[in-house]
C-alpha cells in the first residue's frame, strides 16, 4: 500500500505541475498578470482556434486526472487507517 500511495503523490504532483502550466498558457480574458506576458496584444499573433480548443479539452482531462488523483489517494488513506 505505500508503493501505491508514493506513486499516486508522485502522480498528483506531476499533474499539479502540467495543470498549472496549460492554465498559464490559455489565452487571457483581458487585464490581469496575462498582460504582463504579452496577453493584452490582440491581433493575429494568438493561437488559432483549434489549437485553443484542443488545449482546453488537454486541460480539462488533465483536471480531471488530477481530480481522480487525489480522490484516491484520499480513498487510499482513508482506508489505511482502518
Amino acid at each position: 500500500m505505500q508503493i501505491l500511495e508514493f506513486v499516486l503523490q508522485v502522480f498528483l504532483g506531476v499533474t499539479s505541475l502540467l495543470l498549472t502550466l496549460l492554465i498559464l498558457l490559455h489565452k487571457g480574458r483581458g487585464g490581469g498578470l496575462s498582460d504582463m506576458f504579452g496577453g493584452g496584444m490582440s491581433s493575429a499573433l494568438g493561437s488559432s482556434g483549434l489549437a485553443e480548443r484542443n488545449l482546453n479539452r488537454f486541460t480539462i482531462v488533465l483536471a480531471l486526472v488530477w481530480f481522480i488523483t487525489i480522490v484516491g489517494l484520499g480513498l487510499l488513506t482513508k482506508f489505511a487507517e482502518l
